[in-house]
């Protein structure tokens, strides 16, 4: 499970990012279930201040590479911090 960090004072409204993007409806709060094409079965939990995630690829990779850029949109959305910072974070934590 990977831990992204919530951007101080940002606060977005995970629930319906989720829907926006996935199509997956629930309570990020109590955590959320939900498969995605191409990324594979998601679970998603949300504490104060982190995004936790954790992925369960699929067994067959499909060659549509544009679902990187969709689940890069959707996290910069849910932490407020782009790929770079999000890359430096991890960077600090290991």
């Amino acid at each position: 499970m990977r831990e992204y960090r919530i951007k101080r004072g940002y606060n977005p409204d995970l629930d319906s990012l989720i829907t926006k993007y996935f199509g997956a409806n629930g309570d990020i709060r109590n955590g959320i279930n939900f498969e995605v094409e191409g990324i594979g079965k998601i679970e998603m939990k949300c504490t104060k201040n982190s995004l936790f995630i954790d992925i369960e690829p699929p067994k067959k990779v499909l060659g549509d590479y544009n679902i990187i850029k969709k689940w890069n949109s959707f996290l910069f959305e849910a932490t407020g911090k782009n790929t770079k910072e999000r890359k430096k974070e991890f960077g600090k934590r290991k």
